[in-house]
């Protein structure tokens, strides 16, 4: 009961053995009582069964509820097996309430396809729906898929189930989100009972919403429904969200996968949750969409059960009923047992085997209940040991950042007590551009410039007074580019000079703007070409409203309200009128610091566009 249905071709199958196929799980609540939603689930799946030519099973014993419903299995076609059992919760767990479940199997290439749909209901709590497709392969070394598709049976759920993960519902497609949606949204990322990952996408600036959602957005999260919840931002929320999550932020056509426990605080956070950009999106969207759905199925398979489903015993059931062979009625075959008494000799030997049997399966059960058990505690200690791995790699980079900050100003330092230690790290003479004591320091040698932009974006806390807003991504892009090095140390020297422009303007000892600063630098400063210091953007830009978007860039809202400011000065990183940009704003006579927005190539203008 899966879907084949794929965002495009399917590849050639491959010769030669696979690992087993990766399950399909889905975990949701929905806020229909336990029985309406065994009911809703039984009609879909009978409805189903019928459409596939199978038998339709008949309705099931006790409704839950009852104080028991025994487990049964039915034939319902040749190799198509239904069990289903329902009852109270483990007492063991300490969890009251009740649970029901259908298992499907189905025979399947190479194998046998097994869906099982489990429901569990603590007394006050929610209903929880818990749906997993496996693929069981025939023998070692054939050859399965990669992966189980998503279960049709999924896709019909969803929407009727009304399904929810913590505070966000689960769709089937990616759902539009709007500039006043945009609160509501950031308030789902943060929600801690938010179990599954969220997966935002964004929409190209040349490209319209619709045309985007419908080619791209739709069948790259076809494989997702279930999984996580989906979400589309349209440019007005687009802005507004990056501008609330200035360190996980989403645009330009790419697809971020938010994780639970998202800390919108924290810089070292961002790198935590994957982000898929439009070009690979477009190269082959196919395996786009696979590699989008490898994180939720691995969070999935990982995350432990909730209390009530943890509560399920392993199913027990009997094997299936005998049905009369071919050509034989059913009162034929009660006549004919009628005439075949068994003599009491044989009662006795039945009734012996019988009771071995089932002394055989319970012992069966009990070990299948105690690797569930275990499987469960691996689970939790998994998700402990992941949290901590977390929590340590972000102290340590937080640490290694204030190292390095502590570093700098040692340098400084040193300059002061020795001024002839090095280049850069002479004294600056009292007067116009000296740095106060005991202020700001820059980092001083030029042995140390970065050679890389990785190198450099790390370094930035080591100017006091600028603060960087922007993305990363496209400064480090620039690492992949023939003239990087001299890039990043051009680009070094322009930061140096503004750090120490900053730290005179916030004195009131600059005697000007950036540029008449670079055109009379003060001795014992670093030069930095006043050509290449630039003031504005030309009105061309300034008029045009796409371009002049492309500069309004993030800010602190001690800045601006908007949280975005336009940032036409900027720095020319090495020649040529496409050659990478600096951009910033001097807000020395604020906020006492120049930000920094932009770090990348040119952006769009008469030249580039």
């Amino acid at each position: 009961m899966t879907s084949d249905r794929s965002p495009s071709p399917a590849q050639p199958d491959l010769p030669g053995p696979r690992s087993p196929a990766t399950p399909y799980r889905m975990t949701v609540t929905t806020a229909l009582t336990h029985s309406d939603a065994v009911a809703l689930a039984d009609q879909r799946l009978g409805a189903w069964l019928k459409q596939e030519g199978c038998d339709e099973p008949p309705p099931a014993g006790p409704a839950p509820g009852s104080p028991e419903a025994p487990a049964e299995r039915l034939r319902l076609g040749d190799r198509i097996l239904l069990d289903r059992d329902d009852g109270p919760l483990r007492a063991a767990t300490g969890t009251p309430g009740r649970y029901t479940r259908r298992r499907l199997r189905t025979p399947a290439p190479h194998g046998t396809h097994q869906l099982t749909l489990t429901l569990a209901t603590d007394p006050g709590g929610p209903t929880w729906v818990r749906l997993e497709a496996e693929h069981q392969a025939a023998g070692t070394g054939v050859r399965t898929p990669s992966k189980v598709a998503v279960p049709e049976l999924a896709r019909t759920l969803l929407p009727l189930l009304d399904a929810s993960d913590g505070p966000a519902a689960v769709h089937n497609n990616p759902r539009v989100v709007t500039a006043a949606e945009v609160d509501a949204l950031i308030d789902e990322l943060c929600d801690p009972e938010r179990r599954l990952p969220t997966v935002v996408a964004s929409v190209p600036a040349n490209l319209g919403l619709d045309e985007w959602l419908t080619g791209t957005v739709r069948p790259l999260c076809h494989q997702l429904p279930g999984l996580a919840t989906l979400y589309v931002l349209d440019p007005a929320a687009r802005t507004g969200f990056n501008v609330a999550l200035e360190y996980h932020s989403v645009y330009g056509g790419a697809v971020r996968t938010y994780l639970p426990e998202v800390d919108p605080a924290s810089r070292h956070d961002g790198a935590r949750h994957p982000v898929m950009p439009r070009h690979r999106i477009e190269e082959d969207l196919r395996r786009a969409a696979g590699l989008l759905a490898r994180e939720p199925r691995r969070l999935a398979a990982e995350l432990p059960l909730p209390a009530p489903l943890a509560a399920v015993p392993v199913l027990r059931v009997p094997p299936a009923a005998r049905r009369p062979g071919p050509g034989r009625s059913e009162q034929a075959a009660h006549e004919q047992l009628i005439h075949e008494q068994p003599t009491h000799e044989q009662l006795t030997h039945e009734q012996l085997a019988h009771e071995q049997l089932a002394h055989e399966q319970e012992l069966d059960s009990r070990e299948q209940q105690a690797r569930a058990d275990e499987l469960e505690r691996v689970r939790h200690s998994l998700r402990h040991s992941r949290r901590r791995e977390h929590h340590l790699r972000t102290e340590a980079e937080e640490q290694y950042a204030a190292l390095r900050h502590v570093g700098a100003q040692v340098r400084v330092l040193a300059g002061r007590i020795c001024p002839g230690a090095g280049p850069g790290q002479a004294q600056a003479p009292a007067g116009r551009g000296r740095p106060a004591e005991g202020g700001p320091g820059l980092p001083a040698q030029a042995d140390e410039t970065p050679a890389s932009f990785a190198e450099l974006m790390e370094r930035l806390p080591e100017f006091p007074l600028l603060t960087f807003t922007g993305d990363q991504k496209p400064a480090l892009a620039l690492d992949g580019l023939g003239t990087c090095a001299g890039w990043a140390r051009l680009t070094w020297e322009g930061l140096t000079a503004l750090q120490e422009y900053a730290v005179a303007a916030v004195r009131g000892e600059a005697g000007g703007d950036f540029k008449q600063w670079c055109e009379h630098t003060p001795d014992g400063c670093h030069h930095f070409p006043p050509r290449k210091a630039v003031r504005g953007e030309s009105q061309t830009v300034f008029s045009h409203t796409k371009w002049k978007r492309e500069r309004m860039l993030p800010v602190p809202e001690c800045v601006d309200t908007s949280r975005r400011a336009f940032m036409g000065a900027h720095l020319r990183i090495g020649g040529g009128r496409t050659a990478p940009r600096l951009h910033y704003l001097d807000d020395c006579s604020g906020s006492g610091r120049i930000y920094v927005g932009y770090i990348g190539l040119h952006l769009t203008n008469t030249r580039t566009n």
